[in-house]
């Protein structure tokens, strides 16, 4: 049997994640990127305090996005739907499905993000840090949609909503 450049175990230490604020109230936790997984997935913890606008409609083209609900309680758009996920709850959404994801009223939560295969998509956050802090714009954002694999639209149903709090 030959085995060709397998991924290596990747190990990332809670104390050594690098951690980047993409807005006054949430926070992404770099886990692991493409890069270091020999392509196979990308993953990171989404901790979004009360009153986060999460992140805006959007939909991937080539991946798959999986939702591990680590506490709290979570509202996520998923097509033309808003479901509510509590502690314990996952969720996959495929390639093209249009989805948005934002904490419930009045609640915190973390959620553990895989994506599927990987994509190099830490520059991505590390973007939604600098446009935070005033160093990038939003139209960097959208200038970057195919090279990061996120495709945002108006959805009047997140609107709707995210206007609920």
């Amino acid at each position: 049997m030959t085995f060709t450049s397998a991924p290596k175990p990747v190990l990332v230490r809670a104390g050594e994640a690098e951690t980047l604020q993409d807005g006054a109230t949430s926070l992404i936790t770099l886990l692991a990127d493409a890069n270091t997984t020999g392509s196979a997935l990308t993953a990171n913890r989404a901790t979004l305090h009360k009153g986060s606008p999460g992140a805006p409609a959007h939909f991937h083209t080539r991946a798959t996005e999986m939702f591990y609900v680590l506490s709290g309680s979570m509202r996520i758009l998923l097509d033309d739907q808003v479901l509510t996920l509590g502690q314990g709850d996952f969720l996959t959404v495929p390639p093209t499905v249009p989805h948005a994801f934002a904490p419930a009223p009045d609640s915190e939560a973390e959620m553990l993000v895989v994506f599927t295969p990987g994509m190099d998509r830490f520059d991505y956050y590390r973007l939604l840090e600098r446009v935070y802090q005033g160093e990038a714009s939003v139209q960097d954002i959208r200038d970057s949609s195919e090279q990061f694999d996120n495709h945002y639209f108006e959805s009047p149903v997140w609107q709707q909503e995210l206007a609920r709090r």
